[in-house]
C-alpha cells in the first residue's frame, strides 16, 4: 500500500511539471498579471527604479542596508504576482551561486564566521535578481518595449523583447509536438526496475537532443513567416518612422500611483540608511 502511494505521488508531481505547465506558467507569466500594481505601473519609472536597485547594492557591504533593499524588491515581487515556476528557478538561481558556499564552507573548517560575508554576498545577488524578476516578469511585453524605445533603444530590440515573450510558448508546444513523434516512431526501454529506469532516463535525454535541431528548423520557418508577414504591413518603415514612434509612446503617462510608488521606495531607501548608520 506504501509503495502504490508514492508511485502515485511520484507520478503526480511528474506530471506537474510537463509541457503544457510550463507553457501556461510563461503565458501566465507574461500576459496573466495585467491586473496587478506594478503591471499598472509607468515603465520608464519602473526602469529607472531598477537600475536602482540593480546596480547601488553591489557598492554596499552594509547589512542593514541590503536588507531593507531585499525586503522592499521581494513585497514589489509579491505584488507583482510572478508566477510560481519563476521563482523556484529564482531560488535555484540564489542556491547555485551563493548558497552552497556556505555548506562548502562548513564541510571544509569554516566556522560561523563566514556566515556574514556569504550572508551580504546573497543579499545582493538575491536584490538585484528580485528587482529583474519584479519589471521584466510583472510588466506587459507591450509595456516594456514601449518604456526601453522611449529610453532610446533601437526598435528591433524593443520589438525583439515582445516578440520572444509570444514565441516561447509556440517553442515550447514544438518542442513537444517532436517529442510525441519521437514517441510514436520509437521503442522506450522498459523502466519498471531500477536499471531500467536508468536506460530510460538516457533514453530521455538521447529523444531531447535529437529533438534540437528540428526545433531550430521549425522555429526558423515560424519566424521567416513572421518576418514576411511584418514586411508586407510595412514594419520597416513602420519601425523608423517618428510619426509612428510618437504614436505608440502616447500611451506612456505618468500618474499619481507611480509618484506614489516613487516616494514610497525612496522613504523606504532612506530610513534603511539612517538605520544602518545607527547600528
Amino acid at each position: 500500500m506504501a509503495t502504490k502511494m508514492k508511485k502515485k505521488l511520484s507520478e503526480n508531481i511528474l506530471d506537474k511539471f510537463s509541457i503544457d505547465f510550463l507553457r501556461n506558467q510563461v503565458l501566465k507569466n507574461a500576459y496573466g498579471n495585467d491586473d496587478t500594481v506594478i503591471a499598472r505601473l509607468d515603465p520608464r519609472i519602473l526602469l529607472v527604479w531598477y537600475l536602482f536597485f540593480g546596480l547601488v547594492p553591489w557598492f554596499v557591504n552594509n547589512l542593514w542596508f541590503l536588507m531593507a533593499c531585499f525586503l522592499l524588491v521581494l513585497i514589489t515581487t509579491v505584488l507583482a504576482r510572478v508566477a510560481g515556476l519563476v521563482l523556484l528557478l529564482f531560488a535555484v538561481g540564489v542556491f547555485t551561486q551563493t548558497g552552497y558556499l556556505l555548506v562548502v564552507s562548513f564541510l571544509f573548517g569554516g566556522d560561523a564566521s563566514t556566515i556574514v560575508p556569504l550572508l551580504i554576498l546573497t543579499l545582493k545577488v538575491a536584490t538585484c535578481s528580485l528587482a529583474s524578476v519584479t519589471v521584466f516578469s510583472g510588466l506587459d511585453p507591450d509595456r516594456l518595449s514601449n518604456g526601453l524605445m522611449w529610453y532610446g533603444c533601437p526598435e528591433r530590440l524593443s520589438f525583439s523583447i515582445s516578440y520572444a515573450y509570444r514565441i516561447l510558448p509556440m517553442l515550447m508546444e514544438e518542442f513537444q509536438n517532436i517529442l510525441l513523434s519521437f514517441r510514436m516512431r520509437g521503442n522506450p526501454p522498459a523502466h519498471e526496475r531500477f536499471w531500467g529506469k536508468v536506460k530510460y532516463l538516457f533514453y530521455q535525454v538521447k529523444v531531447v537532443m535529437h529533438a534540437f535541431y528540428p526545433l531550430m528548423l521549425n522555429t526558423a520557418k515560424r519566424s521567416r513567416t513572421t518576418v514576411e508577414a511584418l514586411e508586407i504591413k510595412g514594419y520597416r518603415y513602420a519601425a523608423v518612422n517618428k510619426a509612428v514612434k510618437k504614436m505608440k509612446l502616447a500611451t506612456l503617462k505618468v500618474t499619481y500611483n507611480d509618484l506614489l510608488f516613487l516616494a514610497v521606495s525612496f522613504l523606504w531607501i532612506a530610513v534603511s540608511i539612517l538605520l544602518s548608520t545607527l547600528f
